[in-house]
């Protein structure tokens, strides 16, 4: 885009892609977490929403803080307005936003040092997560290869796709290497682990990678029963977890106990 150009409201939606939940490691266009976008004479204003009032107040103040960043970011945009809806802490969040205060000048004394500890983290746990799920891609390809062998897998290995590449973002965001010759299954420092030790990394990563995907499952529904009708602004998940843009309860039946 060139400076100057008029901002339209798919650069907007594409910008705010960019912006993760750092939990759930998905963007907040996909969970839903837009409720509406609005841009203008150089200004552009968003609103977002999250699956409950009481959502962490630093993944909130996160995901608004980059929404803002990267908005900031697109040519021709001069002026920025992100605010949160519905939270216990919008007012605190929107203020802190709208002076640029940063995260320990919104919150003071109840502020961490800074958010990158936290960004790192989940950092970390997406990069473990996306490592067991291009190995569990790789060994349903390869019957023949078995989970403790997994450990001498290397980037090469894996079959170029939507997987790989997700892999491939994440150990760049750590800093790990991106060399074809380096080890899949590492730990966050890119060491390898002994080939006593794969199975319980791999295990490890599988329990990351399960509730990764659990919460993001759950927070999707609380934002469809929360916010009639989101499930149209959700985007199914790719690897089929998500059932669109609605969900179903289990009918439950109640017994009478017998006398």
């Amino acid at each position: 885009m060139t400076k100057g150009c008029e901002v339209t409201l798919d650069d907007v939606r594409r910008a705010l892609g960019t912006v993760l939940d750092p939990e759930l490691d998905e963007p907040i266009t996909d969970l839903g977490f837009v409720r509406s976008a609005e841009v203008g004479e150089g200004t552009a204003v968003v609103h977002l929403r999250l699956p409950t009032s009481f959502c962490s107040p630093s993944f909130a103040y996160l995901m608004a803080s980059d929404a803002k960043d990267a908005l900031d970011a697109l040519d021709g945009v001069e002026r920025v307005v992100v605010e949160l809806d519905g939270h216990h802490d919008s007012a605190l969040i929107n203020a802190g936003l709208a002076a640029d205060a940063g995260y320990v000048g919104t919150f003071g004394r109840e502020a961490e040092e800074s958010l990158e500890g936290l960004r790192s983290v989940f950092r970390r746990k997406a990069h473990t997560a996306a490592s067991e799920r291009s190995l569990a891609e790789l060994l349903r390809a390869e019957p023949s290869l078995r989970e403790g062998d997994v450990g001498r897998v290397r980037l090469g290995d894996l079959p170029p796709g939507r997987t790989t590449d997700a892999l491939r973002r994440r150990r760049e965001a750590l800093g790990l290497s991106l060399d074809d010759d380096a080890l899949v299954l590492v730990d966050h420092d890119g060491r390898g682990y002994a080939p006593d030790a794969v199975l319980m990394a791999l295990r490890r990563a599988r329990a990351t990678r399960v509730s990764i995907d659990g919460n993001a499952h759950f927070c999707r529904g609380l934002l469809r029963t929360r916010y009639d009708g989101s499930g149209a602004d959700q985007t199914p998940r790719l690897d089929g977890a998500e059932p669109g843009d609605h969900h179903h309860l289990i009918p439950l039946t109640v017994k009478e106990p017998t006398r």
